[in-house]
């Protein structure tokens, strides 16, 4: 009887507190160990269940956790999304989730951790996306082609980037949200490249007054300070 008395407050003691769901953890990924705690759920949840939702969001919060987690700890948690992503696709490969956070770890992997990274994933991020687009181009308000313009404007024209296909996959993205901080900043990146500086700014701008999305609050008010930023870096001629 102590024994099972034993492993029952073990049980509630390991539980997360209450409201402390690795989805309401995961609302409050700003807090690093926020963040942190829902990957560990989640993936707790995965090697038990095999679940399908456990999997892509380990994948998500491992993207997020691969660009603000301590810096010796952010190739292993996109590495950690990849597998994730890979198992959300194994799992149910007619859903976009698995297949954009493939494209999100694998694109902030090339982004982050230098040329051969690029090289090695570009392909593979292209393949995710356009996966995406076939199966939901509309999935999270356009994330894909938000995320397939970046492709094309991170990776060299020889093998395939092009800032026109760029710019014109970041407009349709804008089409499925036109307050997109993101998407406006990806864009005004392009258009600088491009030496139009007044449609430039005219995007950070948008960036600045676009209102706060209620579900990605920590990454709209990230892309308005980078946008206020790169505006006052302009206008300083920096």
């Amino acid at each position: 009887m102590r024994s099972c008395i034993g492993l029952f407050y073990i049980a509630i003691l390991a539980w997360p507190a209450a409201g402390q769901t690795p989805d309401a953890l995961y609302a409050d990924r700003a807090s690093p160990e926020s963040a942190a705690r829902a990957a560990e759920l989640w993936a707790a949840d995965l090697a038990e269940t095999g679940s399908f939702e456990a999997a892509w969001k380990l994948a998500r919060v491992s993207y997020w956790l691969g660009g603000h987690a301590p810096e010796g700890e952010r190739r292993s948690s996109l590495e950690r999304g990849i597998a994730a992503s890979r198992r959300a696709i194994a799992l149910q490969p007619g859903r976009p989730e698995g297949h954009f956070w493939l494209g999100a770890n694998m694109g902030a992997l090339a982004e982050s951790f230098g040329i051969l990274n690029g090289l090695k994933y570009r392909k593979s991020i292209k393949d995710a996306l356009q996966t995406v687009l076939r199966l939901d181009p509309a999935f999270m308000n356009g994330s894909a082609d938000r995320a397939i313009g970046r492709w094309y404007f991170k990776v060299p024209r020889l093998f395939g980037g092009s800032n026109a296909r760029a710019e014109a996959h970041l407009r349709a993205a804008l089409q499925y949200d036109e307050d997109s901080t993101i998407s406006h900043f990806f864009l005004a990146e392009v258009l600088l490249d491009e030496r139009r500086a007044e449609e430039a700014r005219a995007e950070l701008q948008r960036v600045i007054d676009a209102p706060i999305n209620p579900d990605w609050v920590p990454e709209d008010q990230d892309y308005k300070a980078r946008a206020a930023r790169l505006l006052d870096s302009l206008a300083s001629g920096r």
